[in-house]
């Protein structure tokens, strides 16, 4: 009977045997279809994974218990019961027959093994027992981490092929966000991938520090350089010489400075765009001496080191040029041109301009000439450097023809050259001539901006002339061009000169119908007019108006004030404006105790004129 179950026994698993190959075959193609089809990066194919241990683990903890039984309970039968109460469904029992199939030739060898081991009874060692158990759990587990190992390197396989494309893409996506300004969304991005165990590049990091300058976050930008040093990548010159660059902007330059100094323990040298960033806000504030020492600090030498000591050089030549040192600005240049430098023309704009400055106009036509003789020729900054010294120096004749020989030379003029002769014809009072040129402006298809419109008409209605001033209004409305608040307190301030009070209070109500409000200078002009009509009532509405939309009141509206009050006699209120000025801590120049001064003589009380007067001496101390 024995025998017979033995030999049933063997038959049955000769037979189940096979199944299990088919099984682990079927187990094998779902697998490698699951790996093929790309879902070893997603969580789904993360579940499958540890469905699969799992069943393993269960098929593991089924085969010891067959064991356990057949060797203490000789329960023939727990096998075939445990496997039909177990099925489940098709992927347990294909990862059961497939870890089966793989071990049913330890379970042989252990039976083996277990069949030769005797004690001195001749009955079996209890001992070898565990020993299988023990070399089968082992077996067990070493397949499963092969199985682990390997589906986990068929998803790297998959993902590997991905990994390059979506980091070459999202880099590109922090870049586009930091030149837009949306340095946060940019932020999030980089720590999603560093996350995900990708660190974006250096070149990367430079776009992120870039943009947190440009938005003025520089104490981010400080921190984000920090983490590059801490857990990469290592910050580069580019990196330091953006955030020192950004502190410049800010005016800060002791913390940029301070930045340069933390260079050293990166292991990164400055080179000389961080000289230049350096050397120009120490000029801007004057250290002139500092920044000297730094050029000879940290300049090193480079394939372009001619271009690089020219732009240098030029830098704190134009610091010396506007610090007022001419004598120390000339020997940088002469000592570029000892070294042979190859001077551009930035380089003599920097020269005439630093003459024009300070009032040379003979050496800036000197160096102009020098330029055309050594073969630079001049642009149209050069020109508008000229124009704007000559007419500084209200000489309009020598500037208007400069400006002739700009065009004979084939440098056309911008507007702004336009703007500079204009503006320094209109405050010399030849509206004429500034006039000629608006209209070669318009002949030449230019059409100017609002400002040089202003020129114009504040020009022609300081001479009284309101007829010309309102044309230019006409015609600038005629090209498109929409007045401002600057072009309504120029024609206000021409009908208040014509003493045309009304028809100025009127200019204010078409303001508001061209969406314009007015301003502290519109209200100064008609508070002015109505006290010096002696409209003192509608001088103070318009003082209340004027409050109420939220404008504080300055000196010059109280003075108007007080003018008005002196002019009624109304000495009392006058005094009690003359105080609030001191209380609210304005400024007082001469005019308001001028005008009360003068009052109290003609009232003949000499003694609160000479009060008066004295305070006037002491408003200083």
């Amino acid at each position: 009977m024995r025998c017979v179950e033995i030999g049933l026994s063997r038959h049955s698993r000769g037979g189940k045997k096979k199944q299990q190959q088919i099984n682990a075959h079927t187990v094998r193609e779902r697998m490698a279809l699951l790996i093929g089809c790309g879902e070893s990066s997603s969580s789904a194919s993360h579940i499958v994974l540890l469905r699969y241990l799992n069943r393993a683990l269960d098929s593991i903890k089924h085969d010891i218990s067959q064991i356990f039984a057949n060797l203490f309970c000789f329960n023939t039968n727990f096998h075939s019961n445990a496997r039909n109460c177990g099925n489940e469904d098709e992927v347990h029992s294909s990862f059961e027959d497939l870890v089966a199939t793989i071990g049913e030739r330890y379970e042989l060898r252990a039976r083996d093994w277990f069949s030769k081991k005797k004690d001195v009874d001749d009955k079996g060692d209890p001992y070898a027992v565990f020993n299988v158990l023990d070399t089968m759990l082992k077996d067990s587990l070493e397949r499963l981490k092969l199985m682990r190992e390997s589906i986990t390197l068929a998803e790297i396989g998959v993902q590997g092929c991905t990994l390059v494309v979506n980091y070459a893409e999202q880099a590109h996506i922090i870049r586009d966000l930091s030149l837009e300004g949306k340095v946060g969304a940019a932020l999030w991005l980089r720590r999603k991938m560093i996350h995900k165990g990708v660190v974006p590049d250096v070149f990367t990091h430079n776009y992120l520090v870039n943009g947190l300058c440009k938005t003025g976050d520089l104490e981010k930008a400080d921190w984000l350089i920090r983490e590059m040093v801490q857990i990469g990548p290592s910050p580069n010159c580019t990196t330091y010489n953006t955030c020192i660059k950004g502190y410049c902007l800010m005016n800060n330059v002791d913390r940029a400075l301070y930045i340069f100094s933390t260079m050293a323990n990166s292991d990164i040298r400055p080179n000389r765009v961080t000289c230049n960033i350096l050397v120009h806000a120490l000029c801007k504030k004057g250290l002139l001496e500092e920044a000297g020492k730094l050029v000879g600090e940290i300049l090193e030498e480079d394939n372009d080191s001619s271009t690089s000591d020219l732009i240098t050089s030029t830098i704190l030549m134009d610091g010396y040029f506007k610090s007022g040192d001419i004598v120390q600005a000339l020997s940088i240049w002469d000592e570029m041109v000892q070294k042979d430098t190859r001077i551009d023309v930035v380089a003599y704009n920097v020269l005439i301009h630093g003459f024009c400055l300070n009032q040379h106009m003979n050496l800036a036509y000197r160096y102009f000439c020098d330029m055309l003789k050594r073969g630079v020729l001049p642009d149209v900054f050069t020109y508008n450097t000229l124009i704007s010294g000559l007419c500084k120096d209200n000489k309009f004749e020598e500037a208007c023809y400069i400006h002739d020989v700009m065009s004979r030379m084939g440098v056309t003029p911008d507007p702004i050259s336009y703007k500079i002769i204009i503006q320094g014809l209109c405050v010399y009072g030849n509206v004429v001539s500034a006039h000629d040129f608006l209209l070669f402006m318009l002949e030449h298809s230019k059409v100017p901006e609002p400002h040089i419109w202003n020129l114009i008409i504040d020009c022609y209605g300081r001479y009284g002339d309101l007829g010309n001033a309102f044309s230019i209004r006409d015609k600038m409305l005629s090209l498109g061009v929409q007045p401002n608040v600057f072009t309504y307190n120029a024609l206000i301030h021409a009908q208040v000169k014509g003493g045309y009070i009304a028809d100025a209070y009127s200019l204010k109500k078409e303001m508001l119908l061209y969406g314009l409000y007015p301003d502290v200078v519109t209200y100064n002009l008609l508070i002015g007019a109505a006290c010096n009509a002696g409209h003192i009532r509608l001088a103070f509405q318009l003082n209340e108006e004027m409050l109420r939309r939220g404008y504080d009141p300055d000196i010059i509206t109280y003075t108007e004030l007080i003018r008005g009050h002196c002019m009624r006699g109304n000495m009392k209120e006058a005094l009690e404006l003359f105080s609030k000025i001191q209380r609210a801590g304005l400024p007082i120049d001469h005019v308001p105790f001028q005008i009360l001064i003068k009052k109290y003589c003609k009232l003949r009380k000499p003694d609160m004129a000479f009060d008066l007067y004295q305070k006037w001496l002491t408003r200083d101390e």
